[in-house]
């Protein structure tokens, strides 16, 4: 071969450069890398249910700050005997709270009364009189242990089965297993009422490293659930569907060279954001619920941003197929008066919530919708300031009603002071594993491949508790 031919064959060998073989074989090796992440989705999509669901969604109602478990849903009389007397140190000692350091640790007996409902003999606060009335559809865990003591933590913890930010929550994590049920709404929406106070951090209902579709989508309670649900003037709905239609065939010829499967989300949730400017304002209409429906909720025709607004917007909602619907109630964070805040945040939620699970139930609806009642901890039986509790992480209450729970019941006893279990104790990734079963899903197998590990919602921990279970 003569050297000016080998010259040639250098001089173009040069020429393929690092940047040319990549471009020349994007299309090759990103197809393979594009196929391998729908193909892990789309085994999300037919994977699960991994069984029959008792659940096909889930209502999930969030009381904000840790309400006390005293107040309403685990009555102590040895509270109340040894009233402002020491609280045994053995039950104290080593463990980690938010505030009471150096306080006296004595014991806090509350003056509210509790009532023993329904043929279940539910014992349940008088400051929730509606909830006394639906005593008999609840089952209350008494024995709600969790990791963290501070808010932050504690909601991220509680939401995501961790206590950094950044992992998706049990709302992102249903939503990717079970897909949306929905055609013009979101799979995970989120309503916040209540008073303003400790903040919520948004990471509570984010898509973490799932794709971007199963982050939570936050409504608003009163007026126009969303933003720019009407087009500008002068925009009809023909000229809006064929400019979102030249957008989303440049994202497509984008895709065929970037191959990123955030572009196909935000495909998707162009043409979903279309279809919800029909479909959210007529989901915000209560016009047509019976008179009956709105004075049970305690609202009128429109939403007004009270719980109980949203607590029927959530009823609408779940029959609309949204998978997962979260409503937080702020304002149960009391360091003082705990009474008085106690009163004011029952009067608020009991009347919404109760009618909730019966509005289900009349309609046929609460055998296959799972709600849930709880916060981030409970509270102290050790008085805080004289009047108020701290935050803790041994025993809180929450309760479940509907789909494949059993109804009547009481899961796990506190001690006499209603510091820590004394039999069942139910840890936060217990209650995970737990609501992912009645939808279905085996905890261990719904997993997430993110650098290299397989995250899942319970981390390596978590039991069923079958008592729970009807």
């Amino acid at each position: 071969m003569s050297s000016q031919k080998m010259n040639s064959i250098f001089t173009r060998m040069r020429d393929v450069t690092r940047r040319h073989f990549f471009s020349s074989t994007a299309t090759g090796l990103g197809a393979a890398a594009l196929h391998s992440l729908l193909a892990r989705d789309a085994a999300a999509a037919t994977t699960f249910p991994n069984f029959a669901p008792k659940a096909k969604r889930v209502i999930y109602l969030y009381m904000a700050g840790g309400p006390s478990q005293f107040e309403t849903f685990d009555d102590k009389p040895m509270l109340r005997k040894l009233h402002g007397q020491p609280i045994p140190k053995s039950l104290t000692e080593g463990v980690k709270l938010a505030f009471l350091q150096y306080e006296a640790h004595k014991c806090f007996g509350t003056d509210v009364g509790f009532k023993k409902c329904g043929q279940s003999g539910q014992n349940i606060s008088n400051l929730l009189p509606n909830l006394q009335n639906v005593a008999d559809e609840l089952c209350v865990v008494r024995t709600l242990m969790t990791d963290q003591v501070n808010h932050d933590p504690a909601h991220t913890f509680m939401n995501t089965g961790f206590s950094i930010a950044g992992r998706p929550s049990m709302g992102s994590w249903v939503s990717y297993g079970l897909g949306n049920d929905s055609q013009n709404l979101p799979s995970f929406v989120v309503m916040r009422s209540g008073p303003e106070g400790q903040p919520i951090p948004t990471t509570a209902w984010h898509n973490g490293f799932l794709p971007g579709k199963h982050q939570g989508v936050e409504f608003y309670g009163s007026e126009q659930p969303l933003n720019y649900l009407q087009s500008p003037a002068g925009i009809g709905r023909k000229t809006q569907s064929d400019t979102i239609d030249a957008i989303n065939e440049l994202n497509r010829f984008y895709q065929q060279t970037a191959h990123d499967k955030e572009i196909t989300t935000r495909i998707n949730q162009y043409e979903l954001a279309f279809q919800m400017q029909t479909s959210v304002p007529e989901l915000a209409d209560f016009s047509s619920e019976s008179l009956t429906t709105r004075e049970s909720y305690g609202v009128g025709d429109k939403p007004d941003g009270s719980f109980g607004s949203n607590c029927l917007m959530a009823r609408r909602m779940a029959e609309r197929g949204i998978r997962f619907i979260q409503l937080y109630h702020t304002g149960w964070d009391h360091h003082g008066q705990v009474v008085k805040g106690v009163t004011s945040r029952a009067k608020e939620t009991d009347q919404g919530a109760a009618a909730l699970i019966a509005d289900l139930k009349q309609r046929g609806m609460l055998d296959d919708t799972l709600v849930i009642w709880g916060g981030e901890f409970g509270r102290t039986p050790m008085s805080q300031g004289g009047s108020g509790r701290d935050h803790h992480t041994k025993s809180g209450a929450l309760f479940m009603a509907g789909a494949g729970v059993n109804a009547g019941a009481s899961y796990g006893e506190t001690d006499d002071f209603g510091f820590a279990p004394s039999i069942d104790p139910f840890h936060v990734h217990d209650f995970h594993a737990t609501v992912l079963h009645l939808l279905g899903i085996n905890h261990k197998r719904l997993t997430y491949r993110f650098k290299g590990f397989d995250f899942r919602l319970t981390n390596v921990h978590g039991h069923v508790i079958k008592d729970i279970l009807a």
